[in-house]
């Protein structure tokens, strides 16, 4: 019989650590950060086969129709996508899948990824989560430790102690050690015998629950509550908001891995990187010959070392070196690439100051498709809103701000009061303060308008939904 393995993808993130690119509704999970594809599409993506069962994926809420349209864009069905009210931490979103998976399949094994880490090595990811489901099977948690390829003091590091009889490849763990300074990490590279920890995990989901169980009841007791009560909502899973939020907040590490006496560990070298930071991109990246890695419309003269992005308007670097220079249409960073580290201090002093731009880029996705603010003023904002085919917003209302809108490609349908129109390119209506309102798009192809937004206040919360095929009326 073959057990499947499951994978758990854990897609949770502040969006801080690379920012302009990466922001609070638009973590870089979401983001092609290293190839075509999204993050979490290469995630979901490498874990594809016949070892594997279709994944569960576990998001922050206001994350789901993002984590749903880029799934469906690449063709991955998950079993369930749960939403989180909050975070938690790893050990209760652990607890709650294996709690999913072992009624549904109590033969099964569950592996707990990260959606934004990069494995440049498919084949020996792949080889590795055999292996180690093989160790799983007979109890024990697995983790994965990434054969270290210099004295890196940013990862905590697992200890290997002795091959497990009967299966090559799989080691008890003798201990994990917290991030080192350079002395020691030089010392651990020195050895062989410690590895980086990946934060990847493998075990069957009664094992996993009856080591929590022991060791943290009240995170137990709070899960399996957040899961009683927890509700549909189209094709998710949401959460007991008031029971997920009593639930202790740890780490997998934590509060079972270091404390299990039956801890195992998987070395391999598959090319692993969490792109913690701004220099992990110019590591991975295609560097030109003066160790330049450019994206987007930039040019470089005499410029060395450096990871220089656009993703807009023209990036010109003369005479750098070492820097970090990324573009946004709303913001530029500009760091040294050993202050990368920094660029979280500067998105908390963007919140501190009462700004937006660690929150949102000037576009915006929606489940019906996005927008983006072209301009804004004092009583006035112009945006472009794009509907994908077949897609409807709901029916509205605004106390503070009325809207006039100029169908630029597509054909647009407007509800306002107790009239419905079809308005086609080049078209226009206006809808005043207090109108009940709605625009769909009845076509299969996309609709595009501009609106301009006049009024006293033009806040996104100055909205009132009567009816969404969404769920948020």
């Amino acid at each position: 019989m073959t057990h499947k393995i499951v994978p758990i993808i854990l897609s949770g993130g502040s969006g801080s650590r690379l920012w302009p690119l990466s922001r609070e509704l638009y973590p870089k999970q979401f983001l092609p950060l290293a190839g075509e594809r999204t993050m979490l599409q290469e995630t979901a993506h490498r874990t594809s086969g016949d070892d594997f069962a279709q994944p569960i994926i576990i998001c922050n809420e206001r994350h789901r129709f993002l984590v749903a349209e880029q799934l469906r864009a690449d063709d991955i069905h998950p079993q369930s996508i749960v939403l989180e009210p909050l975070g938690r931490n790893t050990a209760p979103a652990a607890a709650i899948a294996a709690m999913l998976v072992v009624k549904n399949d109590p033969d099964a094994v569950i592996m707990i990824l990260a959606s934004d880490h990069v494995i440049a090595y498919t084949d020996k990811f792949r080889t590795a989560a055999v292996l180690a489901r093989d160790a799983a099977l007979t109890g024990a948690l697995v983790t994965f430790g990434i054969q270290p390829d210099k004295p890196e003091t940013a990862y905590g590091y697992i200890h290997r102690g002795a091959e497990r009889e009967g299966m090559s490849g799989c080691f008890d763990v003798e201990g994990f050690v917290e991030k080192p300074d350079a002395e020691t990490a030089q010392s651990y590279l020195d050895d062989g015998n410690f590895f980086w920890n990946s934060g990847m995990f493998m075990f069957s989901p009664s094992s996993f629950l009856d080591e929590l169980a022991g060791l943290n009841p009240e995170m137990i007791d709070g899960c399996l509550l957040a899961l009683e009560k927890s509700v549909s909502d189209q094709d998710f899973l949401r959460l007991d908001h008031d029971a997920f939020a009593a639930c202790p907040s740890d780490s997998i590490d934590y509060a079972v891995m270091e404390h299990t006496t039956n801890a195992a560990v998987v070395p391999v070298d598959m090319g692993w990187n969490d792109v913690g930071a701004w220099p992990a991109l110019w590591e991975i990246g295609d560097q030109d010959e003066n160790n330049n890695v450019l994206q987007g419309d930039v040019i470089a003269l005499d410029s060395h070392g450096s990871y220089i992005r656009s993703e807009g308007a023209t990036v010109a670097a003369n005479g750098v070196e070492n820097l970090i220079i990324v573009a946004t249409d709303d913001a530029v960073l500009v760091a040294d690439k050993s202050r990368a580290q920094d660029v979280k201090t500067i998105v908390e002093r963007i919140k501190a100051e009462g700004r937006s731009e660690h929150e949102a880029h000037t576009t915006v996705h929606r489940p019906w498709g996005w927008y983006q603010t072209i301009n804004m003023g004092p009583r006035f904002q112009v945006k472009q809103i794009c509907l994908k085919p077949g897609a409807t917003i709901s029916l509205q209302m605004h106390h503070h701000r009325a809207e006039h809108w100029v169908v630029v490609e597509g054909t647009a349908r407007v509800t306002r009061d107790n009239e419905v129109m079809d308005l086609n390119e080049n078209e226009s209506t206006y809808i005043p303060i207090g109108t009940t309102h709605r625009l769909e798009n009845p076509r299969e192809q996309s609709l595009r308008i501009i609106e301009v937004q006049s009024g006293a206040y033009l806040g996104e919360d100055d909205i009132v939904r009567f009816d969404d095929i969404y769920g948020r009326a």
